[in-house]
């Protein structure tokens, strides 16, 4: 077997970039979806509150919980607070300016934040019962598939109401 040297890569690189890059592109996702009910007529409340299953959070709620996940996730990689946002978001406009302090409060965060964060202990409560997590193990097994889990929803409901929009628009530009 052969094998190859791995990059070094530090946690901050492996987490803030991309939960900026997702988020700067769920927020071109709203706003593609916005002026499309405008243009249609659509009451933007259809939307927000559209959902794919009967027993699966809304695309506000999609959106909410993206943003907890990347502010979460940063924020416990990074050993300092998590930003509480209030779960009242009920338009386009108010689901952009959630994205909007969570792009803030990523775009704050430091490298030398993140030393020795596969390390550091994460405990967390998951549906009332407490579960710790090394930093390594929080990222990888968690942080991130949660944070792709909450922005891949939301990109399918957009998708399955009828916004034209494919992998591109999920993925971003590659400048």
């Amino acid at each position: 077997m052969v094998t190859t040297a791995q990059p070094n890569i530090s946690f901050y690189q492996a987490s803030v970039p991309v939960f900026i890059r997702m988020l700067t592109n769920l927020s071109s996702l709203l706003a593609k979806a916005a002026a499309h009910v405008q243009e249609q007529g659509i009451e933007p409340s259809d939307w927000i509150n559209a959902r794919l299953a009967p027993d699966m959070f809304t695309l506000a709620r999609q959106v909410q919980s993206a943003s907890d996940a990347a502010k979460g996730g940063a924020a416990r990689l990074a050993g300092c607070e998590i930003p509480s946002f209030p779960d009242t978001e009920s338009t386009f406009d108010e689901l952009q300016t959630r994205i909007a302090k969570t792009l803030t409060f990523l775009g704050n965060l430091h490298p030398e934040q993140f030393e020795h964060s596969g390390e550091r202990p994460v405990v967390m409560n998951m549906r009332g019962s407490e579960k710790s997590f090394t930093g390594n193990d929080y990222l990888f097994q968690m942080a991130i598939p949660n944070f792709f889990f909450h922005i891949t929803t939301a990109y399918d409901i957009l998708r399955h109401l009828g916004l034209a929009i494919g992998k591109k628009d999920y993925l971003g530009s590659f400048e």
